[in-house]
């Protein structure tokens, strides 16, 4: 057999196998969402309710109680915008990170690409998304704000960031596994997080030299530059805060990072992730 007919062979199995991969994804997707909210009275509507639920506490603690938002165009819509791609972040790992163990029967009896179970839980976060978006934009043009073509940078800026939870949903999986106290240890650390990623006010309150340092997380650029591209065209970039080309490469390095990474340690556990559940 030639090289070229060996190469074409491999194209159509790892072409064969993603495809078998996907299907498998997308089936446990949906099984997952519909189990999720079955019985429920609002059904997936709850993937609204949370986040503006959220929205609505902090609104009128940091609006009525604690004023910080004068000097911010449009304080509510930056927080609903934060607030949702937060929940998101925190949805994707949060699910990700347990699904091998809850599909843990399910391992042990068929045998299908592993990769599937996590891949299916940050795909079920990811779709139940973009009704808490609509509502975003449906408050943004209730503001009278006009729609223009920076909006669409929206799109890259939720993909990298789901991007970037994915990855931080592998390796949290992949430790889940061998040490069940990383569900409780992430649980705190996203509670920190929260409050240090910049959700309930924007990174241009931070010291400005400390901003750098702050926007270089992706999640704090991407409610920055959310904020730009959605809300608010005069307000900081997420370059801007970064200070310069060595700022963005650090933002690029921490969001393929654990992507990268996670792909690699579930790589070597796999093989031995339905003994391990």
């Amino acid at each position: 057999m030639t090289a070229s007919a060996v190469g074409a062979r491999r194209f159509a199995l790892s072409q064969k196998a993603g495809g078998r991969l996907l299907d498998v994804v997308i089936t446990l997707a949906a099984d997952d969402v519909r189990l999720r909210y079955r019985g429920t009275f609002l059904g997936a509507l709850w993937s609204i309710a949370r986040p503006l639920a959220l929205f609505g506490v902090l609104y009128l603690v940091f609006t009525r109680v604690v004023r910080f938002d004068s000097d911010l165009a449009h304080y509510p819509l930056y927080l609903l915008l934060a607030v949702v791609l937060w929940n998101h972040f925190s949805e994707v790992t949060r699910t990700m990170s347990t699904s091998l163990v809850t599909k843990g029967p399910l391992l042990r009896k068929v045998r299908f690409p592993r990769l599937a179970v996590p891949l299916a839980a940050s795909f079920a976060a990811f779709a139940t998304l973009g009704p808490a978006l609509v509502v975003v934009i449906g408050f943004v043009l209730a503001s009278d704000i006009t729609p223009r073509m920076d909006w669409l940078q929206l799109v890259p800026i939720v993909l990298l960031l789901h991007l970037f939870a994915t990855g931080v949903g592998l390796l949290l999986a992949v430790a889940y596994v061998r040490l069940r106290d990383v569900a409780e240890l992430w649980a705190l650390a996203l509670q920190l997080l929260f409050y240090g990623s910049a959700v309930i006010y924007p990174v241009s309150l931070y010291p400005e030299n400390f901003q750098p340092i702050a926007a270089a997380s992706p999640l704090v650029a991407a409610f920055t530059q959310g904020y730009h591209a959605l809300v608010d065209p005069s307000a900081p970039t997420a370059t801007t805060a970064l200070g310069g080309d060595l700022g963005v490469a650090v933002l690029v390095a921490l969001t393929v990072l654990p992507l990268v990474a996670g792909g690699w340690a579930f790589a070597r556990a796999a093989p031995r992730v339905a003994e391990l559940v």
